[in-house]
């Protein structure tokens, strides 16, 4: 029996041990590392000049008035300056920053705090919205402190991570958490991979350095979840793919990124036991770009694509990030799956910023981000009418329709129509959104007629029949 609780003993402590081994020490204090770390990161503050028209009297002319033209100098457009906060990081001695894009997105002028007291203007070397990275020079001779990048594919689940930031224009703010999570996407950005962290990161830390224990920097905080503040939900683009785009900026003032050409979805189970492959992997091609490097290759609608360059895919959201950041030009082979076997295709890669894929996907992401459909044949820009709208202007309940944001100069309406009116019907028929006004019109167009007549709301929110002629 003694003999036996020795031995179990022996075990308790040798598994004890093994987990001491494996397990790093809570850190007793951040202090040293936060004091060595605070000089190379930065506080940018920004200014955007915003233009808006505003109507200096409290109704409205009606189109074609005389009074119109009379009182048209009186609603010239009016100027303000509008401020915006946000964190960085040196990474060269020279006085390189790195930050996020939005953080300095249309700005005037940036203005970059170091150790609290020393101001410096910036300029932007190069800017990546597809990532939102930003690359700024400081316009100075000084020499500075830089950090340095760490390998943030080694970060785990549960290591310590340091925060430091401009949260709220307080600079200097030092918060400490674990990684929570890996691989988080979001839908913020195209190419997402985010660490995820509870150290408190809030508006204003937005581009500043997340660091592990030995003062690298694994993360550019970029988002949080919740509105009003840090919930505990914080997430970083990790360094080693932030780090290829910053190099391409420095290098280019642009990004490089490869282009295959293809379209692609989910491989299901369904999908996975029709087409005979063992488990539900890869990314099924939907459709391949004409005169594409896929498509120049061989590649075709219902493929899937197993492997990219010697790295498997798991799941069809990792293949866009693997190509982007393989060389332009290389020459890779890509594994599919066709006809219930493997076969081996060889491409050279194209470059995603000079395709076409590339700059429709920009307009339609454009669009998205505004609310803000073209109506090309109109020559004007609307939004879908919202409930706000509906109680706002005192309209009937049901009312459907989209808001003219824009009216170009040459538009066939321009003199007819103002904005802020509300379009309701076209040809009689209700309009709902941006895509039935586009099709009617579209086919007015191609009938011999070649006119539209249209229903709106007005300014007064009076209930008109316009008549257009297309050219």
């Amino acid at each position: 029996m003694k003999k036996i609780k020795i031995i179990f003993l022996t075990i308790v402590l040798s598994f004890t041990f093994s987990l001491n081994v494996n397990s790093k020490p809570v850190p007793a204090s951040f202090a040293d590392l936060a004091e060595k770390l605070m000089p190379s990161v930065v506080n940018i503050s920004t200014t955007t000049t915003v233009v808006t028209n505003t109507n200096p009297f409290p109704f409205q002319f009606p189109p074609g008035s005389p009074l119109e033209d009379m009182f048209k100098e009186f609603g010239t457009p009016q100027e303000r300056q509008s401020a915006a906060l946000g964190s960085g990081f040196i990474i060269d001695e020279n006085g390189i920053v790195v930050t996020n894009n939005h953080v300095i997105q249309d700005a005037d002028d940036i203005i970059v705090r170091v150790n609290g007291d020393q101001e410096f203007k910036a300029k932007v070397l190069g800017a990546d919205p597809l990532m939102d990275i930003a690359v700024l020079q400081l316009e100075t001779d000084e020499k500075f402190i830089p950090v340095a990048f760490g390998d943030s594919d080694k970060a785990r689940i549960g290591d310590w991570v340091l925060a430091i930031g401009n949260p709220f224009g307080l600079g200097g703010t030092v918060t400490a958490g674990i990684i929570s999570a890996r691989n988080r996407s979001i839908g913020l950005s195209r190419y997402e991979d985010f660490i995820q962290t509870d150290a408190s990161i809030n508006s204003g830390n937005s581009g500043g350095p997340l660091f592990d224990m030995k003062g690298n920097v694994i993360g550019i905080n970029t988002a949080i979840l919740g509105r009003n503040g840090s919930i505990g939900i914080g997430f970083s683009i990790p360094s080693n793919s932030a780090q290829i785009v910053i190099k391409q900026l420095i290098e280019f003032g642009e990004t490089k990124r490869g282009w295959l050409g293809v379209r692609i979805q989910d491989v299901t189970k369904e999908i996975a036991e029709v087409e005979k492959l063992d488990k539900a992997r890869g990314a099924l091609v939907a459709s391949v770009a004409e005169n594409s490097p896929s498509e120049k290759a061989g590649i075709q609608a219902g493929d899937i694509i197993l492997e990219f360059n010697g790295e498997k895919i798991n799941q069809m959201k990792e293949l866009p990030a693997i190509v982007a950041r393989t060389e332009v030009g290389k020459k890779v082979e890509v594994k599919i799956w066709r006809d219930k076997k493997e076969i081996i295709k060889n491409v050279i890669l194209g470059r995603l910023e000079t395709s076409d894929d590339f700059k429709i996907s920009k307009n339609q992401e454009t669009k998205k981000q505004n609310n803000e459909d073209i109506i090309e044949s109109l020559r004007i820009v609307v939004r879908p009418l919202t409930k706000e709208d509906i109680k706002n202007r005192k309209l009937p309940n049901q009312t459907t329709g989209v808001v003219i944001t824009k009216i170009a100069n040459n538009s066939p309406v321009a003199n007819s129509i103002e904005l802020n009116s509300i379009i309701i019907e076209a040809q009689k028929k209700k309009i709902k959104s941006a895509d039935d006004l586009r099709d009617i019109t579209k086919e007015v167009l191609n009938s011999n007629q070649k006119t539209i007549l249209l229903a709106i709301y007005n300014n007064q929110n009076q209930r008109r029949y316009i008549g257009v002629k297309l050219d």
